[in-house]
């Protein structure tokens, strides 16, 4: 794969990872739309982990406040204390989510990687999340979720694994339909990308380990760049719900959604 290619891959899976227009659905249509052959597993691993890097880095307040809180309480669940909270709700989030993934570790996905289910898939969960963001109340933050909600996030991030719907994106979406924040939505959203992405690309690498496949200067490189361009989006993403809404991520999807199901069935292009 040449360096050219490696940039490429990483400065998509980066800018959309965080983003509510899904990461895996743009990353395939490159694949499918350009000259690109398919990234495959390794790739695929570097630039998410590249992405969890990025987040525990923007968010090491938290992280610090998760390690210092649960010390202090002995690892008993105490919702009196931040950091406390904020581990039990993002473990319970994950549940779902790994039991899913690993059942779908034997199953074939190959049709669900198909233009016509990404495109459907990218416009309607769009238009899913305008009327999530639109009509949502913002009433609630971190401190005031409970288990019913991390478990019912983590049910939503289940969908993600198809392609085209997005993991922020429908995560955000039932975070908002609970009444959640903008910001608080985003950010628990991302941090729950941690233990999820963080234990997808383990057991990928463990088989590629293996398997003798594992290229270590091709997954170097792929998390560098990766980093990068997701510190830009996770940097856009929460200064831009300072004063906006998720309504131009809206948009964004339903022209690429309708333009790919335009192209895939053969109306344009």
């Amino acid at each position: 794969m040449s360096l050219f290619h490696i940039v490429i891959l990483s400065l998509v899976q980066g800018l959309t990872e965080f983003l509510p227009v899904s990461s895996s659905g743009h990353l395939i249509l490159l694949s499918k739309l350009s000259s690109f052959p398919d990234q495959g597993l390794e790739m695929d691993i570097a630039v998410h982990f590249g992405s969890v890097i990025a987040v525990m880095i923007y968010f090491a307040k938290d992280i610090w406040r998760i390690i210092k809180d649960l010390f202090s309480s002995r690892f008993l669940p105490d919702f009196q204390k931040y950091g406390n909270r904020l581990f039990y709700l993002l473990l319970i989030g994950s549940i779902p989510a790994a039991i899913f993934g690993l059942w779908l570790q034997g199953q074939d996905m190959t049709a669900l990687r198909s233009s016509k289910i990404i495109g459907w898939n990218i416009l309607l969960f769009g238009i899913l999340l305008f009327f999530a963001d639109k009509y949502g109340k913002t009433e609630r933050k971190i401190e005031d979720m409970g288990y019913k909600d991390a478990l019912l996030i983590g049910l939503a991030q289940c969908l993600s694994l198809i392609p085209g719907t997005s993991r922020s994106g429908i995560t955000i979406t039932m975070s908002r339909i609970l009444k959640i924040k903008r910001r608080a939505a985003a950010q628990f959203c991302m941090l729950l990308s941690i233990p999820t992405i963080t234990g997808a690309a383990m057991l990928v690498g463990w088989k590629l380990w293996q398997a003798g496949t594992l290229d270590i200067d091709l997954i170097t490189k792929g998390v560098s760049f990766s980093f990068i361009a997701s510190m830009a989006a996770i940097g856009i993403m929460m200064g831009w719900l300072k004063i906006g809404t998720f309504i131009p991520f809206v948009i964004y999807r339903i022209v690429l959604g309708v333009g790919l199901l335009l192209y895939s069935y053969g109306i344009i292009g």
